[in-house]
């Protein structure tokens, strides 16, 4: 990975921020693109760039340094935003979908020839949800399905330019944004027991794989949602 360029959409929190620290310690270029530099590591392969998906994505001359060829990229922004259905109103859809499609939609929209160029990758992030029904996931739930269905479309189109896409899928991950969801011990513990495995997944761990996925061992791997759920969405745990 050393001296391959990557481009880490939401780098600065969480999954992204560890992905970041990975890609440093094998030596890559990162463009980390957010809507703040605040937690953005620091050092001299690292560039940041603002960027609030929900508007459109920075054009060239806002992203000089946009290297030609981009060997990967990571798209992380998303939202957990859980409300009994009655209490969902169109606007809760529609940033919903903004956040977690059409945000993924505009980066690649704007760095596919990089991506191209390079035969890179592409990783997106969803969640059991999207497979999986829940309750008070009415709004996320159709969202991140949506992001599974562009992962496979991109990855049919690209696959004779050499671009792959691939996408996470995770339960409730200990996060920044899931903090609202795991205030107390009771919360928490409660999140633990709803999984066969027992406990919530780790941002380190999600950001490794991540990190496999970008990876040049990983060439043969293209249109996959990979499941790190705890095993919430296919297993009983009683």
């Amino acid at each position: 990975m050393s001296e391959k360029n990557f481009l880490v959409a939401g780098g600065n929190s969480g999954i992204g921020r560890e992905l970041v620290s990975l890609l440093l310690e094998a030596d890559a270029n990162i463009t980390v693109l957010s809507r703040n530099r605040e937690g953005v590591p620091e050092g001299a392969k690292v560039r940041h760039h603002v960027w609030d998906v929900q508007n459109p994505f920075p054009d060239a001359g806002e992203l000089p340094e946009l290297p030609e060829k981009l060997d990967g990229a990571v798209y992380l922004p998303g939202t957990i935003k859980l409300k009994p259905f009655p209490l969902l109103k169109d606007d809760d859809y529609l940033t919903d979908y903004t956040v977690n499609v059409l945000g993924a939609v505009r980066m690649v929209r704007g760095i596919i020839k990089n991506l191209k160029a390079a035969r890179g990758a592409a990783v997106f992030f969803g969640s059991a949800a999207g497979t999986t029904g829940f309750p008070f996931h009415a709004s996320i739930g159709p969202a991140k399905a949506a992001l599974a269905g562009l992962t496979r479309s991109l990855a049919a189109e690209f696959a004779t330019s050499g671009v792959r896409f691939n996408l996470i899928a995770l339960s409730l991950t200990d996060t920044p944004l899931a903090a609202g969801l795991l205030r107390t011990e009771k919360q928490r513990s409660a999140a633990e027991e709803r999984h066969p495995l027992k406990g919530i997944g780790d941002a380190s761990e999600a950001a490794s794989w991540a990190l496999k996925l970008l990876e040049p061992e990983s060439r043969w791997i293209t249109g996959q949602v990979i499941t790190l759920d705890g095993g919430i969405g296919t297993l009983r745990s009683e």
